[in-house]
């Protein structure tokens, strides 16, 4: 009597198995997974082979090419953007895709804070005075300038969505004022709660002292902090955009912050990554350096929102491939 076969779903995964083994989760054991660097050569031929794909949140556009003829059953990103797809692509193939929403609020509330922490008390500025072995003359300039904290300070958030409200809290903790606006909901669930003020964009930014922005990247949002709107920031303000690189038009700030019409800018997220030597940012020289910090697309993570996302993003995997139920958290 031959043995009964039960066929194994076959994954094939673009980031090494190493990252979710350093944050503490193992990939499922009953999943069958073909862990594959995002360059490979190979991915277009095996997306054909498999029942299912993880993908990292951040990295070069796929093809919707590369779906055509495949059987995937589930496209799951391990985090929240899924810009990376090609939409019209896989909802006409019926591929259903899935990310994982809020796995980073608390990672990128921190960053928020610490950034705008590190702008306003002029840290950067007055770690680079010291390192030239002026102290007196930093800590003097620093006493005259009567650096400020958060509190009672004017935060505009824009975009008031999961992360948007993480931010916010985090600052209304601090002894923030609250304002937003959210170009894709009018009323936000929590904003009264926070006590926070809708307003126009272009109000928003005149009467803040820090603009932190957590919009997606589409065609409404796409360089909607331009130099018109970094002109009527308060020269004091300071500007934070952990949310994706074309939400700025970075030639601009670059412009604005070395003619001094805001106070600071950080800076996570570029219109292409990574960023170029010639990028505009990259060139800034002198105390209009100073005012910037740029990280490179980590604002979410740390170890806890890793290990939060990777397993479940495998939960979901498992969910759909194994139990045959439909996936959590489709988008589409």
């Amino acid at each position: 009597m031959a043995l009964s076969t039960v066929a194994v779903p076959e994954v094939l995964c673009l980031r090494p198995e190493a990252d979710f083994l350093r944050v503490g989760v193992t990939p499922p054991r009953e999943l069958d997974i073909a862990f594959v660097a995002p360059d490979d050569s190979s991915i277009p031929s095996r997306l054909r082979e498999v029942g299912a794909v993880v993908i990292p949140a951040v990295g070069p556009r796929l093809p919707g090419t590369w779906f055509e003829g495949s059987s995937i059953r589930l496209a799951q990103v391990t985090g929240a953007g899924v810009d990376r797809l090609d939409e019209a692509a896989l909802k006409g193939l019926g591929i259903p895709v899935a990310n994982v929403p809020g796995g980073s609020n608390s990672a990128l509330a921190e960053y928020a804070l610490a950034c705008a922490l590190v702008l306003l008390r002029r840290i950067r500025w007055a770690d680079r005075q010291i390192y030239r072995g002026e102290y007196s003359a930093a800590r003097a300039r620093m006493l005259a300038s009567n650096v400020t904290g958060l509190e009672g300070l004017i935060v505009g958030v824009v975009g008031l969505g999961n992360v948007g409200m993480a931010v916010a809290g985090a600052f209304k903790r601090m002894g923030s004022r609250i304002v937003y606006c959210d170009p894709g909901v009018a009323d936000p669930v929590g904003a009264a709660e926070l006590g926070a003020k809708p307003l126009p964009l272009f109000e928003l930014l005149s009467d803040a002292d820090v603009v932190t922005l957590h919009v997606p990247l589409v065609a409404a949002t796409r360089n909607m902090i331009g130099a018109a709107e970094l002109a009527v920031m308060k020269r004091s303000a300071v500007l934070i955009n952990a949310a994706r690189g074309g939400v700025v038009d970075e030639n601009a700030l670059a412009d604005g912050l070395t003619r001094g019409e805001i106070g600071g800018a950080a800076v996570d997220v570029y219109a292409e990554e990574p960023p170029r030597e010639t990028h505009p940012l990259l060139s800034l020289q002198g105390e209009a350096a100073e005012r910037l910090l740029l990280t490179p697309h980590i604002a979410g993570v740390t170890r806890q929102a890793s290990a939060y996302l990777f397993s479940s993003a495998w939960d979901n995997v498992v969910r759909v491939l194994v139990r045959g139920e439909p996936p959590m958290h489709r988008v589409y």
